[in-house]
């Protein structure tokens, strides 16, 4: 057919183009480039053959759709990896979801990877480290070198020694905490100026002995009867007779600035000297004074009545003595000390002669109560018999009357040496020294107002001023 016949025939022209652009929507249909956009939306259009084959050319088309679903993950209905309630599916993943979902999964590990560094930051902040660790790893070692040191001579000064029958002891291990056993406990009430740092001092030339020294020394110069001092004294007591050291904050931060209240302790202070730092730390103390089979404590500022509550406890069995004194003997050994003057509970002769009541009626209910661990004894005749009485109340205690207890009163009831607080004394007279110390005016205010409290506890009456310089004193006594 030529040109010329086709135009004269436009009809079968139109066919014939017709029939051309068939075939090529057909090939062009079969490479999918015809109608692209009726591929699945969620693909990229195949362009195999027309695009280099690069990673780039490969990479996915993004779409605004993969976003959609990263937006849908964020929903309050999505539940992150790892939980237990169901992820949501899509049917089918776009282009671009598989990348972000990717590029999600590198950010919670990231996030995690964030916590646990966090958290080892935590434990490297609460575990001592660098000289923080090495401090307390030494302090730790100082402790533990002090125990054994303080254990090897325990056993050196309790070698041969003979425990009281009553104590059904083998050894020193039987009576000590550390080993889970029960000491001797042994308690001294009084008030000021009465005698106690004399028999402490007795109490602590037996071996073994662990002393504490006025543990109530914080409360001031008071007397605890009742409430809620009553309470805090009774617990720091419980507490320091089973070697607790904790829950006795204001206990120990009062130390420090009054080095007194341990210096009595002579083992205990023999350590604070070397290692101040350690001297008020509970975890020093209570291990410390856990290696001791006899804990010996005395108290000025306890009344008699709150100590039944500590006789009834069976864990610790308690031996308690009450010692007493003429209260013009207290009276004027109290004019020697500067805390003592407007201190009622110190300078009022009234008080003091009413608490020698009170001790004497309770005295009586517990002496009937716990006959086996409770007594009385007046200063003036532990003094003027001091062998005798002092081998009478190591009995009394389950303490045995070792030499060491013998070399003590030996050096320490002879003569007078040193200051008011000495107790190097001359026992025959140091308890009825007042006599000469005392004008009569003093002895007739102290009399009057102590004048029941006198005839209980078996003092005589001085009649007047010659009468005073030259009569005894101490009377018999003995509990009805």
């Amino acid at each position: 057919m030529d040109f010329h016949s086709v135009r004269k025939q436009p009809g079968r022209a139109l066919l014939l183009v017709l029939a051309c652009s068939s075939v090529l929507l057909f090939f062009l249909n079969q490479s999918h480039l015809a109608a692209p956009f009726r591929t699945d939306p969620r693909s990229s259009p195949r362009l195999e053959g027309f695009l280099p084959d690069t990673p780039s050319a490969r990479a996915p088309i993004a779409t605004p759709y993969a976003q959609r679903r990263i937006q849908d993950y964020q929903s309050p209905e999505y539940t992150a990896p790892g939980d237990t309630a169901p992820q949501p599916q899509p049917q089918k993943a776009p282009p671009n979801a598989e990348e972000s979902e990717k590029e999600e999964k590198e950010k919670e590990e990231e996030e995690e990877e964030e916590e646990e560094e966090e958290e080892e930051e935590e434990d490297e902040e609460e575990e001592p480290t660098g000289d923080e660790g090495e401090k307390a790893n030494s302090t730790e070692s100082i402790i533990a070198a002090i125990l054994d040191q303080q254990r090897a001579q325990l056993l050196q000064d309790m070698k041969d020694y003979a425990f009281h029958p009553k104590l059904k002891a083998r050894s020193a291990k039987d009576l000590t905490l550390e080993h889970g056993g029960k000491p001797v406990r042994s308690l001294v009430i009084t008030t000021w100026r009465s005698g106690s740092t004399f028999i402490g001092d007795v109490l602590q030339s037996h071996p073994g002995t662990y002393y504490h020294y006025e543990p109530l020394l914080d409360f001031g110069i008071n007397q605890v009867r009742y409430g809620q001092d009553a309470a805090q004294a009774l617990h720091n007591l419980k507490h320091l007779l089973t070697c607790d050291y904790s829950e006795m904050e204001h206990y120990l931060d009062y130390g420090p600035d009054h080095p007194w209240l341990f210096t009595h302790n002579q083992v205990l202070w023999s350590r604070c000297q070397a290692f101040p730092d350690l001297c008020w730390k509970p975890e020093f103390l209570s291990p410390f004074c856990s290696l001791f089979p006899f804990q010996s404590l005395k108290t000025v500022r306890l009344r008699l009545n709150l100590t039944q509550e500590l006789l009834q406890d069976k864990k610790l069995g308690v031996q308690v003595l009450l010692l007493v004194r003429d209260p013009r003997g207290t009276m004027q050994s109290r004019r020697h000390r500067d805390w003592c003057p407007g201190e009622p509970d110190c300078d009022d002769p009234a008080r003091l002669c009413g608490d020698l009541v009170s001790d004497y009626n309770t005295a009586l209910v517990l002496r009937r109560k716990f006959p086996h661990s409770f007594r009385a004894v007046r200063y003036e005749d532990l003094s003027f018999d001091a062998y005798n009485m002092t081998k009478e109340l190591f009995d009394f205690f389950h303490l045995s009357y070792h030499p060491r207890v013998q070399s003590f009163l030996d050096t320490h009831t002879k003569q007078t040496i040193g200051g008011v607080s000495s107790t190097f004394r001359d026992s025959k007279t140091a308890p009825i020294h007042w006599k000469t110390d005392l004008e009569w005016a003093e002895v007739e205010r102290i009399q009057k107002a102590c004048h029941k409290a006198l005839k209980l506890w078996g003092y005589n009456v001085a009649r007047n001023e010659e009468h005073l310089r030259a009569f005894m004193p101490v009377g018999r006594f003995k509990f009805p």
